[in-house]
This record gives structure tokens, C-alpha cells and sequence, in this order.
């Protein structure tokens, strides 16, 4: 494109041009080349763009809804439901027992409790996990062990399977590196009173937060999901998503919704656009917190980013034309497309990159004038929407250190750079109905002495870090072209994305290596044992 670009027939006149021009004398200059490059250039930028001020009318609800979140419920039970704690697994090892541990301590009546571990696994958590519960079992606890020898469905199989000998009107859900409160149970049942609630959702926090800077920036990027997109959305009355996690549903709802399904591999969103487009309502309690793991590495961290953009974007697919047609508001319509299809911006940014130098050669030529009337909206719609999004989450959340948060933007910007590449090719295997298995994310306990040793991952990220760090490297000719014609505006930008995409390719190649001499040694250990 670039070498095209150089030869086009007009290119040795436009070096040789004399900027000055009036101020819109510039755009008559341009050829049809030009026009090729900077057309669909500008529209999918608007189209960021779009995305982007979308994060204002967020602020904008939340600000409206945020005095509206109850605490406690409008009418409570006089004799408690059953309920059923489900704890799909598979290969979690390293969290096994600090999730039991957690769960066996929230408090309920033991007659009315029932916990599940649904474990799928396939290597040593299966048969640790089957001795450990049994030794619960026998000193009293609620406590079932099932196991299947497939993963037909991954989790979504579990949960169904599950559910068929769960003996609880209400399902409660837990990830494997969820810890959930003594008194979560206490804390949400009662607003099961009103038969029309279907789902009570809790927020996350996160025990490693402070682990290292990925998991920082994740901290932030999830701060803003969970502080303002679901109060805004809950609020105002439009409709938003389980998590898959951390949540109690009603064992009803989900019968009536037609199950949980497992053609996408987010089928917690499934569900909740199924439900919500049946009547079901959904509570959301952002003051009750349930600590999780967040992933400490790049890789983990790209699998479980691959996994959400590929998932939503398969809903998007199944559910959309279903939710035009439906009888709702035109607001929880249009709210509708903005939740499920957000994750097309990764494919547009790797297509905007493309086409950056060669229109940033064409835009140079038109003038500064031109270029500050088209880029200060586009600046304004992304750059400050993302700003003022995170820190006000950030402020909501931790009014007395929010101001750590603007330290931590600038690596948040650049890790939602380093996406682009793992998310496009999500995305696009979404669009072609290509179907991939659920790719778990590693859990290490970080709260327990010894674990992250237990159990040692090995993986292989394949082509994508090669990617992304010759990405870089062509953003990192941007730079130095910059710098060649003076345009030192663009530069700190054009940075963001150069750090973002080193930071993807090499740390993702570092940690493989150091995982890949973890899992060697591991396997040395074993062989010396095993003769010993």
C-alpha cells in the first residue's frame, strides 16, 4: 500500500508543492488516489468515533442512575429458598482449595444449601479434587462431586448438566478463582422476593490487582465495565449481562429462556439477552464485592480478551435480529447493538493502521487547518471519552487514591492497542462461523503460599506476538517519518501504539520462555522423583 501510494502518478508532484495554499486550497489538490485512501480512511474513523462518544451518554446515565442502586431489597422472604452453588472447573488446580475454602464459609442454612463442583478436568485436578470433596462430604458438608469424561458444551455443558440434579431454586455461580463473601447469600437472596427477578449480579474486585502493571491495567479496564456501564444500564432500564460469575439466577428463568446454549462462547451473555427479551429483570449490586484473580501475564490476559471479543461478537450474530424484532424501546434496542458488537473496532483500528502513513503523507500536504477540523472531534469522541470514562470509574470507586488511575492511562491505552491484532483475528473468526473450543485462562492463588508452583502451564502463542511486533516496528516508522517532515504533534500518539505493540509481542515471547523452562524443569523434577 505504502510502495503504491510513493508511485501513484502524482506522487513526485506532491512533494514539490508550496504550502501556501488557502485554507481549503489543499483538498482541491487531491487525486482519486488520494480520495481512495483518505474515504474509507475517515469513515472508520467515524465509525471509532461513534463507539467512542457512546462512553459520554454512559457518564451521562450513570451520573442520572447512580443514586438509584438499592441496598437492600423491596421485600424479603419468610421462609428462605433452596439454593444451589455451582463451581465449574477445568484444570484448576492451583485454586481448588482456596475456592472450597471460600465457599464452605458463607453462611446459609445447611438444609437449604447444595454445592456443585462441576469438574470437566483432564489432569490431576480431577482426581484431587474428586478425594477432596469426598473428605467434605464426610465431615458434613452439602457437598457434590460430578465429573464428565467430555467437555461437550465447556462451561455452558456443565452448568446444564448440573442444573439437572441441582435441587436449588436459585443457582448461584462461581469461577474457580472467585472467593466469594461470608455473606454473599445473605446479601442477595431476599431480592428473589419479587418473582419477576431472574438474575442478581455482583461486582468483582481483585485480590492481585497491585500484582504487576498488566494487571493494574486490567483492574482499570474492568473498574469501568463494572462501576458505570452496569449501573448505567441497569438504571435506566435497559438490559445488560450476567458475567458468568459471581451471580445468583433463578433456576426458572433460566428453563424458561430455553436453557443455557453453547454455540457462542460467552454463554452468559446468551442467557441474559435470552431472559431479558422474555420480561425477566435483572438487579445489579455494585456495593457487594467478590474478589477474583485477574491474569498475570500477556498471553493469559490476550486468551481471555480473545475469548470475550469472540463470544459477544457471536451473540451479536445469533441474537441481534432477534432483538430488532422484539417489542422494546427503540433506547434498549440501540443499547443493545452498542454492548454486543463494540469488539468490530479491533478489526477497523488494524485497518486504519494500515492506511496511517500513506494518509498521513496525503494529509500533510492539505494543511493544519483542515487536519485540527476533522481530528479535534475524532480526539474528543476517543482520546478524552476513554480519559474521562476510567477516571470517573476510578473516582466512583476509590475516592481517596482515584488519582493513581491517570499514571496507569497511558499503558491502558497502549494495552488496548496491543489487542488489536488477538481480538481481529477473534472477531473475524466470529463473522465466519468458525468455531474454536473454550480456552481456559490460568489461575495461580496468589493469596496462597506455594501455589503458583503446583501447577506449571505450558502454551504457545503461535504467530500473533510476530505480528504484533512487526506491527510495531511499522509503527515505529511513523514515528521517524514524523519526526523526517516535523509533525511532532502525532508523535505521542503514534507512541502509544508502538509501546502497546512491543509490549503485546515481546513480553508475550519473554513469558512463553520463561513458562517453557518452568514446565521443563517441572517435568525434570517429576522424573527425578518417580526413580527416586
Amino acid at each position: 500500500m505504502i510502495l503504491a501510494f510513493l508511485l501513484a502518478p502524482s506522487a513526485a508532484d506532491r512533494w514539490s508543492r508550496v504550502l501556501t495554499d488557502d485554507t481549503f486550497a489543499g483538498i482541491h489538490q487531491l487525486d482519486w488516489f488520494d480520495w481512495l485512501l483518505l474515504i474509507p480512511y475517515f469513515l472508520m474513523l467515524g465509525a471509532l468515533a461513534i463507539y467512542g462518544a457512546h462512553r459520554f451518554v454512559v457518564i451521562c446515565r450513570y451520573l442520572k442512575s447512580r443514586r438509584k442502586i438499592p441496598r437492600e431489597p423491596q421485600q424479603r422472604f419468610e421462609a428462605l429458598p433452596r439454593v444451589t452453588i455451582q463451581l465449574p472447573l477445568f484444570n484448576e488446580r492451583n485454586v481448588v482449595d482456596q475456592l472450597l475454602d471460600s465457599v464452605l464459609k458463607i453462611r446459609y442454612p445447611r438444609e437449604l444449601l447444595e454445592i456443585q463442583v462441576l469438574d470437566d478436568s483432564t489432569d490431576d485436578t480431577h482426581p484431587y479434587t474428586e478425594a477432596l470433596v469426598e473428605r467434605l462430604r464426610a465431615q458434613g458438608h452439602p457437598i457434590e462431586y460430578i465429573h464428565r469424561t467430555n467437555r461437550t458444551g465447556f462451561k455452558a455443558g456443565a452448568l446444564q448438566e448440573g442444573m439437572k440434579r441441582a435441587k436449588g431454586d436459585l443457582l448461584a455461580i462461581f469461577d474457580a478463582d472467585f472467593m466469594p463473601p461470608e455473606d454473599f447469600l445473605e446479601r442477595t437472596v431476599h431480592f428473589f422476593a419479587d418473582p419477576q427477578v431472574g438474575l442478581v449480579q455482583t461486582r468483582w474486585t481483585y485480590i492481585n490487582r497491585h500484582h504487576n502493571l498488566l494487571t493494574e491495567v486490567q483492574a482499570l479496564m474492568l473498574d469501568g465495565h463494572f462501576a458505570l456501564e452496569h449501573v448505567a444500564r441497569w438504571g435506566t432500564g435497559l438490559f445488560f449481562n450476567f458475567n458468568g460469575t459471581a451471580g445468583i439466577l433463578r433456576r426458572q428463568m433460566i428453563e424458561d429462556a430455553g436453557g443455557w446454549e453453547h454455540d457462542t462462547l460467552t454463554e452468559d451473555s446468551d442467557l441474559s439477552y435470552r431472559a431479558q427479551l422474555r420480561g425477566w429483570k435483572f438487579v445489579y449490586l455494585p456495593w457487594l464485592e467478590c474478589p477474583s484473580e485477574l491474569p498475570v501475564d500477556t498471553y493469559g490476559f490476550q486468551v481471555q480478551q480473545q475469548r470475550w471479543a469472540k463470544g459477544l461478537t457471536q451473540v451479536a450474530l445469533k441474537l441481534l435480529p432477534r432483538i430488532l424484532r422484539a417489542d422494546v424501546s427503540w433506547r434498549e434496542k440501540l443499547e443493545a447493538w452498542f454492548h454486543l458488537t463494540p469488539n468490530i473496532s479491533y478489526p477497523m483500528m488494524v485497518a486504519v493502521s494500515a492506511l496511517m502513513l500513506p494518509v498521513m503523507m496525503v494529509r500533510f500536504y492539505i494543511g493544519w487547518q483542515e487536519l485540527l477540523l476533522v481530528d479535534a472531534p475524532l480526539i474528543v469522541c476517543s482520546f478524552w471519552s476513554v480519559v474521562s470514562f476510567y477516571l470517573l470509574a476510578e473516582k466512583e470507586l476509590y475516592p481517596d487514591r482515584w488519582k493513581r488511575s491517570i499514571l496507569i492511562l497511558p499503558f491502558l491505552l497502549a494495552m488496548g492497542v496491543a489487542l488489536t491484532i488477538s481480538n481481529t483475528k477473534a472477531v473475524i473468526e466470529a463473522l465466519l462461523g468458525k468455531q474454536s473450543s473454550f480456552v481456559r485462562t490460568p489461575k495461580y492463588a496468589p493469596k496462597a503460599p506455594g501455589a503458583q508452583v503446583a501447577v506449571v502451564y505450558k502454551r504457545k502463542s503461535g504467530w500473533l506476538p510476530f505480528a504484533e511486533i512487526g506491527m510495531g516496528l511499522f509503527f515505529l516508522a511513523m514515528v521517524a517519518y514524523c519526526i523526517d517532515v516535523m509533525n511532532f504533534f502525532a508523535l505521542p500518539f503514534l507512541m502509544i501504539f508502538v509501546s502497546g505493540y512491543f509490549w503485546a509481542g515481546f513480553s508475550t515471547l519473554w513469558q512463553e520462555h520463561q513458562a517453557r523452562l518452568r514446565f521443563e524443569r517441572a517435568g525434570r523434577k517429576v522424573e527425578v522423583e518417580a526413580v527416586s
